[in-house]
């Protein structure tokens, strides 16, 4: 600071230079100051608070977080990592316990405004990616709230672990430009099945990130089909010759169509999914009644669960007049980010009393109106009785069986693939270029009864296997 007591025994002229200079040094200060006082307010209206990663010196130790719908509401605690060994280093992590006396939507919220801050969501922060670990598989849900109580509805993701670290990621980019100031977390959204007991949940590192490329477009093609044409009606699928569809999309659906290209290949993506009619309707009903299987191959970046159903229009050929019959077969937590190949007994469509009039098909699922799914290989099958060479047929084994982590393929010729179904018709493990006595571990699948079908040729030969 300048101190004008003595300039008066120097050169007025000095002097007013001097002063001059104060006046507009002090001018700027002001200036400064003020503006800095604008921008700071500015940025308390938009701040948010990244990442969210629950240590002291961080962001949501010190928040004022709120626990709902979980019976007693025990608090929400801030405990030691349980593994720091592996993706996730950070010292401290929130531990959530949910009740089995609690709601399924049981969760923790910051307080409005001053623990998150008030922000918009944009291009730049609409990607929500956090860690969990869990004791079971269900949805996490994730949903953001305004001062006023608006809320942009809960996206959930499934882990597909347990006690490990996991990353899901949540797109919240159909909601850009809507103003929040609070984030509400479902640690353990146990609809299905109910939860039946108490589960431990561990979240950390929340964060916000821009939308990148490809999020939720798959890169690679669905599996290309080898089941003999002769023994296929196929809807869509590159591979065969496609019966008339009257339509992939009816008037009556509740989502959005894109014919797309994957790698090379037609697909059809469906958005904003609450549910989507197909139909073959007519002369363009599907006989059905020689086939042994329904295949469809889906993808998917956020559903948690996928809905197939087939209705049959019955003898009368129409929609109505008391003869139609109709069957859903529900999938839960299906792969995302990955194809899913849904090989489906027709008999596990029970409730359909007649294959002869197959006339609408219906994918839906969770989260309802936000799901996004790809479509490929629609297509009806069947193993035919007149398979070429026999001599594998009967030369084709899986030993021991059963067993609970390693199988041997007995065959006297290479196998293009062998896929092992489950008992819901879900492909779980797909083996390429099997060796005779190639050693499978077969130590990630569940125990119970699965499908073998080994592809060589146009031969598809079927075993079934028991995993312990």
């Amino acid at each position: 600071m300048i101190n004008f007591t003595y300039c008066k025994f120097y050169n007025y002229n000095i002097y007013l230079r001097l002063n001059g200079l104060a006046i507009k040094l002090m001018k700027t200060i002001k200036t400064v100051i003020f503006s800095a006082v604008i921008i700071a307010a500015v940025t308390r209206l938009s701040a948010q608070k990244s990442p969210i990663n629950f240590e002291s010196s961080g962001n949501g130790a010190a928040f004022t977080w709120t626990t709902f719908e979980n019976d007693a509401n025990p608090t929400l605690e801030i405990v030691a990592n349980p593994n720091s060994a592996g993706m996730n280093v950070s010292s401290t992590v929130a531990k959530f316990t949910a009740l089995k006396a609690g709601q399924p939507w049981a969760g923790f919220e910051s307080k409005h405004g001053s623990d998150l801050g008030t922000f918009n969501l944009s291009a730049s922060n609409c990607i929500v990616k956090l860690l969990v670990w869990k004791s079971v598989k269900s949805d996490v849900g994730i949903k953001f709230a305004s001062a006023s109580g608006a809320s942009t509805g809960e996206i959930k993701v499934a882990n597909t672990t347990t006690n490990a670290w996991e990353e899901l990621i949540f797109d919240f980019s159909a909601r850009i430009g809507e103003s929040n100031d609070q984030i509400i977390i479902f640690p353990d959204f146990a609809l299905n099945p109910v939860r039946g007991a108490d589960n431990i949940c561990y979240i950390d590192n929340i964060r916000f990130e821009g939308k990148g490329p490809a999020l939720d477009v798959p890169t690679d093609a669905a599996p290309t089909p080898t089941a003999s044409a002769s023994d296929v009606i196929s809807m869509f699928s590159k591979p065969y010759s496609n019966v008339a569809v009257n339509t992939w999309r009816t008037d009556w659906s509740l989502a959005t169509l894109e014919d797309i290209s994957v790698a090379g290949d037609d697909t059809k993506k469906y958005s904003s999914l609450n549910f989507v009619g197909v139909e073959s309707i007519g002369t363009n009903a599907i006989d059905a009644s020689g086939m042994t299987f329904f295949h469809v191959d889906a993808w998917t970046p956020n559903m948690t669960q996928f809905k197939i159903k087939w209705v049959d229009f019955g003898a009368n050929n129409a929609y109505g007049g008391g003869d139609d019959t109709e069957h859903e077969l529900t999938y839960s937590n299906p792969s995302q980010k990955k194809w899913n190949s849904y090989h489906i007994p027709l008999s596990d469509f029970a409730g359909l009393k007649s294959l002869t009039h197959l006339s609408q098909l219906i994918f839906s699922g969770a989260p309802t109106g936000d799901g996004v799914v790809y479509i490929d290989n629609v297509y009806f099958s069947r193993t035919s009785a007149t398979d070429k060479a026999p001599i594998v047929e009967l030369s084709f084994a899986l030993f021991p069986n059963p067993s609970n982590s390693i199988i041997v393929v007995n065959s006297e010729i290479p196998m293009n693939e062998i896929v092992f179904y489950s008992s819901t018709g879900v492909a779980v493990l797909t083996i390429k270029n099997v060796k005779s006595n190639q050693a499978i571990d077969i130590t990630s699948l569940s125990s119970g009864i699965y499908q073998c079908v080994a592809k060589t040729g146009e031969s598809l030969l079927v075993r079934q296997f028991s995993k312990q």
